[in-house]
């Protein structure tokens, strides 16, 4: 389980190195976790090397929500003046994310099936 956090860790820190180099405005922990998937989709890393530790993580990823919870309980006098703005924020933005899933989710099927029906024309 060391060695499994140890490549989890290098990765993170990758990520920081990618960032810190190029300046990106990106957090380093999601640059690490990009790095990561390619590494276990290019098969340099074996998901066994870190499936253990992941595992335990995602089990426990309830605990990893403290901090964030107590920086809230920090902030409640902040966002009860503004919780208008933060409800509207909330409700905006979820509505746009979906309208773009579903519309990016018509536009996949769309080029899918006519992909598709391409490829059956041309086999007959």
């Amino acid at each position: 389980m060391i060695l499994q956090f140890g490549i989890l860790m290098a990765f993170l820190a990758a990520g920081e190195l990618v960032v810190s180099l190029t300046g990106i405005p990106i957090p380093s922990s999601i640059i690490g976790m990009i790095l990561l998937t390619a590494a276990l989709h290019f098969k340099v890393i074996k998901l066994r090397h870190v499936e253990m530790l992941a595992n335990f993580m995602v089990h426990n990823l309830g605990f990893f929500f403290v901090p964030a919870g107590v920086g809230l309980i920090n902030c409640l006098g902040l966002i009860s003046d503004q919780w208008l703005p933060i409800v509207g924020a909330s409700v905006g933005s979820t509505i746009i994310i979906m309208a773009v899933t579903g519309r990016v989710h018509q536009w996949v099927r769309h080029a899918m099936s006519r992909r598709n029906s391409v490829r059956e024309t041309s086999t007959n």
